[in-house]
């Protein structure tokens, strides 16, 4: 790796823990809630949207353990949160799916109220 890739990574690194305002913790409790049904719930480990699981194993991971796949999805993760952030609630995504749809991804806006995101 170049000192300029090291650079970069960091800086992914810096904006997806910034992005990512859940605690690993956190993300997993909701990622099991949100898929639990009135009649079954997954297994823990198959809990959430893949990409939601993705995030949670990101969390869990130190930066020198970043496979490609992980990195890829962080790039994935900064630029919706983002992008959702600039469109926020609106008529075919109400607030509360949004607020949830982020949240699958460690993102809770609530949290993130007057941040810049």
């Amino acid at each position: 790796m170049t000192d300029s890739d090291a650079l970069e990574l960091d800086a992914l690194w810096a904006q997806f823990h910034s992005v990512v305002n859940m605690t690993s913790q956190e993300l997993a409790a909701w990622l099991r809630t949100s898929s639990a049904g009135e009649e079954t719930e997954e297994p823990p480990e198959e809990s959430g949207p893949e990409q939601g699981r993705g995030v949670l194993a990101i969390l869990r991971k130190r930066q020198t353990d970043l496979t490609r796949d992980d990195i890829g999805l962080m790039y994935d993760v900064v630029e919706m949160v983002r992008n959702e952030r600039a469109a926020g609630p609106r008529a075919t995504v109400p607030e509360p799916a949004w607020r949830h749809q982020l949240m699958s991804l460690g993102h809770d806006p609530l949290r993130a109220e007057g941040e810049d995101v």
